[in-house]
């Protein structure tokens, strides 16, 4: 599933205009970013191909000890059929997300994730804000990740178990299909947050970052 058949034009909506309610009594800005997965794991299919590669060696092996007349001799045959193994088990792991994860660390991924929200927080000026108030929530849902970052001005008042309390829950609402309505919730929070913390929107606030829902 690609990002654009997660969401459609009625969704985006409801996400535009729960950034921009959250915006209007604010000085903070509010990016939500989405991308299928944090990186193409091209080590992931490199594994299942020595994997698929192996399995079919074992195979030979087995029939060769136990069954025979299945047995194959022809080196030119065993080579073709082991490469075949593992053609066909990095095709599975670049298509098949399950296999793909079996063939990674959650540490691994988890670094991906990070390293991944951190470049988007670069490439969207998340902390091109006048007074550094901007927040990022990024979603990577391959890895079922969710990393919420603020800028400077918001880090230094706002405890990170307000953000570790928020992540919970946008991940409880991905887990039960609620996706939109997890982000939607999301965001409005992070408008009670600042409004809380003091970030009271100025009489010479403008719209410093677009509301639209970054999706790559």
């Amino acid at each position: 599933m690609t990002i654009q058949q997660r969401f459609n034009p009625e969704d985006l909506e409801r996400i535009k205009n729960a950034v921009k309610e959250a915006e209007s009594k604010i000085s903070g800005e509010i990016v939500p970013v989405f991308v299928e997965k944090s990186s193409h794991y091209t080590i992931a299919n490199y594994r299942a191909a020595l994997i698929g590669a192996a399995a079919v060696f074992f195979l030979i092996i087995i029939f060769d000890r136990y069954t025979p007349n299945l047995a194959v001799y022809d080196p030119v045959l065993i080579f073709t059929l082991v490469m075949l193994g593992g053609f066909i088990g990095a095709l599975k792991s670049h298509y098949i997300n399950f296999v793909k994860r079996l063939m990674l660390s959650q540490s691994y991924m988890d670094q991906a994730t990070r390293k991944r929200a951190e470049n988007a927080f670069l490439q969207e000026e998340v902390f091109n804000t006048r007074q550094r108030t901007g927040i990022m929530i990024f979603i990577s849902f391959f890895e079922h990740e969710v990393i919420v970052m603020a800028d400077k001005g918001i880090s230094e008042v706002v405890d990170q178990k307000e953000w570790d309390s928020m992540v919970r829950k946008i991940i409880d609402n991905v887990k039960q299909g609620k996706i939109v309505d997890g982000i939607e919730a999301a965001i409005l929070r992070c408008g009670e947050i600042l409004l809380e913390k003091g970030f009271v929107i100025s009489p010479d606030d403008v719209n410093e970052l677009k509301d639209d829902l970054r999706i790559e």
